[in-house]
């Protein structure tokens, strides 16, 4: 049975020399899948990015710091975009939602980081391959210089998302040799489990008896009141120009695919009520 919510599980390994996240991204998936009704190669590439992203995330300190995550190709998809936070909390588009096939094309990973309580770490690197892990993985390496090995999973049954999941693996800086060979070549003899779901067998064949598991979920922070604040910001005299010319004021949010439509009677009673 599928579970309710999405998981990021942690444990050290061989020795405490390796770090393993197991992530169970289906339920986050789901959500994300339902907002933006994605054909299958879209969804797949905004799926396994999400994942990691939720990987990212998961060494972040709490609601205030944050995540960005742009893949910016040339390709079929466009650009894939996601948001974050320590919490857990993520949001992302496809900017191409209608790929049933497609590549990712020539262009460049970009990942910044904000804890909140020093200036952003940001790195960019260009796309090594049409696969989105070992982007991540290339991203790692060369921007954070931490060897990571991850296998990514997205299942589609007759076109229909069933599940999604992800293996990391960091190899931390003192590990010995032995330790940073299953690294490179670990993650994948792993796909399996993670394409079946079978997520608790990965921990048990690596000696794991307890991991720290944490909930994710797909959460935007747009809301009728950012919206409220960004009109009244504009003034009075210029939100009713804008209505004039186009009869109302609507503001998209790409992330969650959320409208907000608001009319002059609207309006016009916000700023009455902010005089």
């Amino acid at each position: 049975m599928e579970q309710k919510i999405s998981t990021l599980s942690r444990a050290l390994v061989l020795d405490g020399q390796v770090s393993l996240a197991v992530i169970d991204s289906t339920s986050l998936v789901r959500e994300a899948e339902r907002r933006h009704s994605l054909k299958e190669g879209s969804l797949t590439v905004l799926t396994k990015t999400l994942t990691a992203s939720c990987y990212l995330c998961g060494w972040l300190k709490g609601a205030r710091s944050s995540l960005t995550v742009s893949l910016s190709a040339n390709g079929d998809f466009g650009r894939i975009s996601v948001l974050g936070d320590g919490d857990l909390n993520l949001r992302g588009y496809v900017q191409n939602k209608d790929c049933v096939k497609g590549k990712l094309g020539a262009g460049s990973l970009t990942v910044v980081r904000d804890d909140g309580e020093k200036l952003p770490f940001a790195g960019c690197v260009p796309l090594v391959s049409e696969e989105v892990g070992e982007n991540f993985s290339a991203y790692f390496q060369e921007s954070e210089q931490v060897q990571t090995g991850i296998a990514l999973s997205v299942v589609l049954e007759d076109g229909k998302f069933v599940r999604a999941g992800g293996v990391f693996l960091q190899a931390l800086p003192f590990a010995n040799e032995e330790a940073r060979a299953f690294v490179k070549n670990g993650a994948a003899r792993f796909q399996a489990y993670l394409d079946a779901g079978e997520y608790d067998k990965i921990f048990k064949e690596l000696g794991v008896e307890k991991a720290e598991t944490r909930e994710a979920k797909f959460a935007c922070r747009c809301s009728e009141e950012r919206v409220e604040s960004l009109i009244l910001s504009m003034g009075e005299e210029s939100a009713l120009e804008l209505l004039k010319e186009e009869g109302k004021i609507s503001v998209h949010c790409e992330y969650c695919n959320a409208d907000y439509v608001f009319g002059k009677e609207r309006v016009r009673e916000l700023f009455k009520n902010h005089e």
